[in-house]
């Protein structure tokens, strides 16, 4: 069973852009940021962006195709991934933090900050 959440993602093929309500708590400022970063990556790259959290709480960046779909570009998607952590990386750690003390209701992150 997997326990991984999805966050928010876009989809180049249907042009749309989903965001996960139960992160209803997550600020206005945040969730606008997530909509740029995931809109932007699909219209510069294709295919379908998805941030999702993982088990353990973590955030991961992901990214994939159609099989079909000639126009996706693989490199530049890797590129992108690794921008968006290193410019985001403070984002990221927040959004962590806030899955893993909010939804997980682990209190131990709070004694180690």
């Amino acid at each position: 069973m997997d326990k991984r959440v999805v966050l928010c993602g876009a989809n180049a093929y249907e042009q749309k852009y989903y965001f996960n309500e139960q992160f209803a708590g997550i600020p206005e400022s945040v969730k606008e940021e997530l909509h740029v970063i995931c809109v932007l990556f699909t219209e510069e790259v294709g295919g379908i962006f998805t941030i999702v959290f993982e088990e353990d709480g973590s955030v991961s960046l992901e990214t994939n195709a159609e099989e079909d779909d000639l126009l996706y570009d693989e490199i530049s998607s890797g590129l992108l991934v690794g921008e968006i952590r290193r410019n985001r990386q403070e984002m990221l750690e927040s959004l962590q933090l806030y899955y893993r003390v909010f939804i997980l209701h682990d209190r131990t992150v709070l004694d180690n900050e």
